[in-house]
């Protein structure tokens, strides 16, 4: 079988180096992929967000499956735009319609409503009804959580305990903080817990539960300063017992799945479910149209079947024939990234001693080759180290090592991924 991957960060290396060691998988192409899919695969210089252009390489290339890693090209109608195309090519990621679940989360809170799942209160506010956000925020308790409606590279949201700051950061998103992505923004309900991602792959009727994850996204220790795409993560999740996962599935992801089938929507591929965990109950904070990144460097690895197998049932409508098989290990992830992420922040640097690392995989995530061949930092968040382990803090221990064995200038990761939760974990 020869498969296109779209895309570019950690996900899609994970996404490769899984579907590589698939027995169908013939040729991988990655599109534009980094200097570690290089290495899996032909990396392809092709707009993602061309689908002219992917559609004569997909023709040329006799490409029998399509998967797709980042949101971006789905909300824009990637899968419609292929559909002349796709009578016989299996196609990893939901319509534009579908993938509106991440990309609004105007039209993701309408659904959540329609459709009787646990959700933060909210409003939705543009320019025009300004004076009603106000209201609102008037009417709640601090901490207030302002929304980006569209996509905004998993900055759009910030959360803040003062009135008067919830008022001005109001006021600076309606006027283009994250450009048209804030052009509506949705003030939301404070939720007090713990968070969890959890992950299923549907082909709109039925669904499988793949491993959860905790994940960390701000960029310092304790939870401190400005939100990330993501720094680390651990699965399993010690507080994820198997009461709380009954309540996921059967108050968020059964209904989630059959109001995605009642309403007509084309989805094939992932949801990540972004939930909160109030004293015992699951609330949706967000969906996601995709696998996580770092989520899908940490999960991977514990899922022991062939992912193109996978692919092929969700593309077929057989995801009910799947049975996951998990490695029963744990797994833990921890983020390098360029100094200054998640502002502003250098490239270029030469990354050293990747090939020193023996005790955990390496994922890249912002890289590529110089001119003279070397591995070069190319993006914000650079590598994510996983590592197996029989117990969280063996898989933290070697993840950890890892981190201090590699080398570049400016390298900076977080030292406490999974540290709150070692408490909660008995001994093994």
């Amino acid at each position: 079988m020869n498969i296109l991957l779209v895309g570019s960060g950690g996900r899609e290396h994970a996404l490769a180096w899984k579907i590589k060691q698939s027995l169908h998988a013939d040729n991988l192409f990655i599109a534009p992929g980094n200097a570690g899919t290089a290495q899996l695969g032909t990396n392809i210089s092709l707009d993602i967000r061309n689908p002219e252009l992917i559609k004569t390489f997909v023709t040329n290339n006799h490409i029998d499956m399509i998967v797709v890693g980042p949101e971006a090209p789905l909300a824009e109608g990637l899968k419609d735009n292929l559909k002349e195309i796709l009578h016989n090519i299996h196609f990893i990621g939901p319509s534009a319609e579908g993938a509106q679940l991440e990309s609004s989360k105007s039209f993701a809170k309408g659904f959540m409503q329609r459709n009787h799942i646990p959700t933060a209160a909210h409003l939705d506010v543009t320019i025009e009804t300004i004076k009603k956000g106000y209201d609102f925020i008037d009417s709640m308790h601090p901490p207030y959580v302002l929304k980006a409606d569209g996509l905004a590279a998993g900055k759009g949201v910030i959360i803040t305990e003062s009135k008067a700051q919830a008022y001005t950061t109001l006021d600076e998103m309606l006027k283009g903080k994250f450009g048209r992505a804030s052009e509506k923004v949705v003030i939301e309900e404070f939720l007090q817990g713990i968070e969890l991602s959890v992950f299923v792959l549907t082909d709109g009727k039925n669904y499988v539960i793949l491993p959860e994850a905790k994940d960390y996204k701000r960029i310092y220790d304790n939870d401190k300063g400005p939100n990330t795409g993501g720094m680390g993560n651990i699965s399993p999740v010690p507080f994820a017992t198997k009461e709380f996962m009954t309540k996921v599935e059967s108050q968020i992801i059964a209904p989630t799945i059959k109001g995605i089938h009642k309403e007509g929507i084309d989805y094939k591929g992932f949801i990540f479910f972004g939930l909160m965990n109030v004293q015992g109950n699951p609330y949706v904070i967000e969906y996601n149209v995709r696998l996580g990144d770092p989520e899908a460097q940490t999960i991977l690895p514990l899922i022991e079947n062939d992912i193109v197998e996978m692919f092929t049932a969700v593309s077929e409508e057989k995801v009910d024939t799947i049975q996951i098989r998990h490695s029963g290990q744990h797994a833990a992830t921890v983020v390098l990234a360029s100094r200054g992420y998640p502002e502003r922040y250098e490239k270029g640097k030469i990354i050293k001693n990747l090939d020193s690392v023996t005790d955990s995989m390496v994922f890249h995530a912002g890289t590529k080759y110089d001119e003279n061949g070397n591995i070069v930092t190319n993006g914000g968040r650079v590598l994510a180290i996983t590592s197996l382990g029989n117990t969280m803090e063996e898989a933290l221990e070697k993840s950890y090592q890892s981190a201090e064995i590699i080398d570049f200038e400016g390298k900076t990761y977080r030292k406490d991924i999974g540290r709150d939760l070692l408490k909660l974990v008995s001994d093994e």
